[in-house]
């Protein structure tokens, strides 16, 4: 799904099918024609990872790449390997120290605190400890894995990418759940902020080469995804704007000597009148396109500054904009939120709305046929999952 966003905002700035190398072929990127798509079994494991991102330098030799990550394992093995790696591409990533203090959770909420970042109050379970683990709040509470990557590795009945227990049965059947699998790190137990899919907020960043940010953009989810591999993840974005918090979250990526995309996933909590951040991403979101469709073009800020060095300002993106990937259908059915259901009828009343797969210069019969069946399958998983995040 990321990658076919950062795909056709690259062809959409250039008009260059980008080369796009994953472990497999999924819908989102099948049977594409502004893409080279290339499979490599394993690609995310440190041994096979190196050797075939080099082989892609040596056949492209003498031109000019620019390597960017899709998912969380790529953009950490991108870090680690970055020395071997500048020599042959544009990396326009953190190093390795960096990375470190911001993607463990125990590291960032600290961060959180130097900075004056609200955050939801948070807890760490282990393998050692899950049997007699208790919550240092009440009820209902988040459990995530603390290592993305292990855990998509990992599989059990009743998997999901978030859980929410709502009491002491339900958090002990969770965590039995997960640590009966082969995942044996930490897990990361947050209180639930109270509110629907719309008090979230999605926040994406390009830092240039310089040290300096010049782009912010901000979303505001109006419905995430619900099926198990899917919570957490944005369905529908219309883009907002706030001062107050982008001047801080811009200070905060300038001071610590952030560099590349930056993606944030944060709350808002009524109780306080806050913003509860969750995590940074080191990498743009899975959702990021919805920057794109409103006028800025996330790919042609990090081309520009990393291939043709081109000056940049800084860029409050301000343009209302509704970016979605599922039916309208499904959207005005299960988004909770009237006030932005009545927004989104209007945008698409005028114009201003994009679902990021469905592309008009990317009409393969047989890509519009298979997009065309899963957008029906929205229906089913939504009515079968909607608000179900518990186990079973």
């Amino acid at each position: 799904m990321n990658a076919y966003g950062m795909a056709r905002s690259f062809y959409e700035a250039y008009g260059i099918k980008p080369l796009v190398l994953g472990r497999s072929n999924l819908s989102a990127t099948q049977n594409s024609d502004i893409l080279h798509l290339r499979v490599i079994e394993n690609l995310n494991e440190e041994e096979t990872f190196l050797p075939e991102i080099l082989k892609i330098a040596e056949e492209n030799k003498g031109k000019k790449l620019l390597l960017l990550a899709c998912g969380d394992d790529y953009a950490k093995l991108i870090i680690r390997n970055r020395d071997k790696l500048t020599p042959y591409f544009a990396v326009p990533y953190i190093d390795e120290k960096l990375m470190d203090r911001l993607v463990l959770k125990e590291n960032f909420y600290e961060i959180c605190e130097q900075y004056g970042f609200s955050y939801p109050r948070t807890d760490l379970c282990t393998f050692e400890n899950y049997k007699n683990f208790s919550p240092n709040f009440s009820y209902p509470i988040i459990i995530k894995a603390s290592n993305s990557v292990a855990y998509w590795n990992c599989s059990f009945p009743g998997k999901k990418k978030v859980f929410v227990a709502h009491d002491k049965a339900e958090k002990d059947a969770i965590l039995e759940a997960i640590y009966s699998s082969s995942y044996k790190d930490n897990l990361t137990i947050q209180e639930f902020i109270p509110g629907d899919d719309s008090f979230m907020r999605v926040l994406n960043a390009y830092v240039g080469k310089d040290g300096k940010v010049k782009l912010m953009a901000l979303g505001n989810p109006i419905l995430e995804e619900h099926s198990p591999e899917g919570i957490g993840s944005y369905a529908a974005i219309i883009n907002t704007f706030d001062q107050k918090l982008m001047d801080k979250v811009r200070f905060f990526l300038e001071d610590i000597g952030y560099t590349g995309f930056a993606n944030f996933d944060m709350k808002y909590d009524a109780r306080d009148d806050s913003y509860k951040l969750f995590e940074i991403n080191l990498r743009n979101g899975r959702s990021s396109y919805y920057v794109t469709a409103s006028g800025h073009n996330l790919m042609k800020y990090v081309a520009d500054d990393h291939i043709f060095n081109k000056p940049q300002q800084l860029v409050y993106a301000k343009d209302k904009h509704l970016w979605l990937i599922i039916p309208k259908k499904v959207l005005f059915k299960y988004a909770q939120n009237e006030v932005l259901k009545k927004e989104a009828k209007r945008l698409i009343k005028e114009g201003k709305a994009t679902n990021s797969l469905f592309y008009k210069k990317d009409f393969n019969p047989k890509r519009w046929f298979k997009l065309s069946l899963n957008n029906l399958n929205y229906h089913r998983k939504y009515k079968k999952y909607f608000n179900n995040k518990g186990l079973s």
